[in-house]
């Protein structure tokens, strides 16, 4: 408390805006390759970090001293960085009126994973590189990655919030190489695999073990498999895969600070500009998407966001038609609305920028064996292995690790380097029906921002079915 009265009581002798958070990082990372511990990491850091909104720009300072001389220099620096970018601006920043809180968050868990022996860790990915050890398999890895942050918010318009989140996860994969090729399986899925703000119960729920061989054995048989044809046709895409294909089609561009053109320089703008807002038809009468940080186990859940707005649901796309941004104090205030909570900071050192919360498209009535089962012809697909996509958001495509040819209903051929390409609006138009199977999957590793930041977000999805997709169009 001393150290944020001493900030505070800074920034309002300038009768201005400003807020401080401390934000404290404790880290375990395991990674296993062919057997042995290729890294194990523990991590800890603490700092602070000074917004100040003066004269109409904001000013920025942080530090890992946690010394009331420390925190009075930042502040002071924060405001001589507003004052000075105050010149250069090229209108006043204001912010959304909010609800001011005083509170807590924790996530629950039943089973701290910090207390959970690293040796009890390294032994379970270690199963799973044994039990991956097949012929024609060349790699095998497994990894494992726990964190808890300790978060402070306070403002001088009297918030004062506490939060505490604990998030786990992990993956396993098998690469299969023969002369000419290499093939690659992941479970739960790629890129770093599936997270949760859970304890250590959500880690033994993805039963890592148990899955290590079935994995090995379609990396192998990826081998020999088919080329993906080549042709337009009806596209079932697995949950696995859809977190990939929403992240990036639907989350991104309803991000308002991209609209404004923050982005522009380092990841792009959006195609979904301000005249669509409620005007425009981004999907079937099939699509709703939502952002909801306030889902249970959600990677992108929490209670405040770092401007200390409460976390909330909020519709992106009902009924097919685009309905809403992510925002933030000062980009809703620009539109006329009220904050939906979604400026995160990657740590006590980065300027909270807009990111993804839980990023949803809400589930249907079909189970994905009806969805396969009522379809004529088609692709199925499952796991992402590569994806592009425009500055615009509106030409991607991507790749999977494995897919199989439908025909009459049924699962036909498997076939490898699966890939379909599309533009956003027209591929999300073409979505038939959408499963019953939804999935909240974690993405740990979402990059934005300069200097860039890596956030943390959630995507619920069920299986998909889209019509009239080009698919199979290229290999790696």
């Amino acid at each position: 408390m001393d150290l944020i009265d001493e900030a505070l009581e800074i920034v309002n002798k300038e009768g201005a805006y400003g807020d401080i958070r401390i934000v404290e990082r404790q880290r375990e990372n395991i990674e296993i390759k062919n057997d042995k511990v290729e890294r194990l990491e523990n991590i800890f850091d603490k700092g602070f970090g000074i917004r100040v909104l003066l004269n109409g720009a904001w000013g920025f300072a942080s530090s890992s001293r946690m010394e009331k001389d420390e925190v009075r220099k930042k502040a002071r620096l924060a405001i001589k960085i507003a004052k000075a970018s105050s010149k250069l601006k090229k209108k006043d920043i204001k912010l959304s009126e909010t609800k001011v809180y005083r509170n807590t968050y924790k996530t629950k868990i039943k089973k701290d994973p910090f207390k959970v022996p690293t040796e009890e860790k390294i032994d379970v990915l270690m199963e799973c590189v044994k039990r991956m050890n097949k012929e024609k398999i060349a790699l095998r890895m497994g990894d494992m990655q726990i964190l808890k942050e300790r978060k402070t918010f306070a403002s001088t318009e009297n918030a004062f919030i506490d939060q505490e989140i604990t998030e786990v996860g992990g993956s396993i994969t098998a690469m299969a190489a023969k002369p000419g090729d290499i093939q690659r399986r992941c479970y739960p899925t790629s890129f770093g695999g599936d997270y949760h703000t859970e304890g250590y119960e959500f880690i033994e729920s993805m039963d890592l073990v148990g899955n290590s061989e079935k994995i090995a054995d379609e990396a192998v048989l990826l081998l020999d498999a088919k080329q993906c044809p080549s042709k337009n046709t009806d596209l079932v895409i697995d949950t696995s895969q859809m977190v990939l294909q929403i992240h990036e089609s639907c989350g991104h561009p309803t991000e308002l600070d991209r609209v404004f053109g923050t982005e522009a320089n380092y990841a792009g703008t959006s195609f979904l500009t301000l005249e669509k807002l409620n005007n425009f038809r981004y999907g079937s009468d099939s699509v709703n998407i939502t952002a909801d940080a306030t889902l249970p186990g959600g990677l992108g859940t929490f209670g405040y966001d770092d401007e200390g707005v409460k976390a909330q649901k909020t519709y992106l796309v009902k009924e097919g038609i685009f309905s809403g941004y992510l925002t933030s104090r000062e980009t809703a205030y620009e539109i006329n609305q009220e904050s939906n909570g979604t400026m995160r900071a990657d740590g006590w050192s980065k300027f909270p920028i807009i990111r993804m919360t839980n990023i949803n498209l809400m589930p249907g009535d079909y189970s994905k064996e009806e969805l396969i089962g009522e379809t004529k012809e088609g692709l199925y697909v499952e796991t992402n292995k590569s994806w592009s996509i425009d500055d615009k958001r509106l030409n991607f495509q991507f790749g999977t690790e494995i897919g199989y040819t439908i025909e009459n209903g049924e699962l036909k051929d498997l076939v490898k380097n699966p890939t379909y390409t599309g533009i956003t609006y027209e591929f999300w138009r073409n979505l038939v029906a959408a499963g019953n199977d939804w999935h909240i999957w974690g993405v740990p590793n979402c990059g934005k921002g300069q200097p860039s930041q890596s956030a943390h977000v959630g995507h619920g999805v069920p299986t998909a079915k889209f019509e009239n997709i080009t698919v199979g169009v290229g290999k790696w």
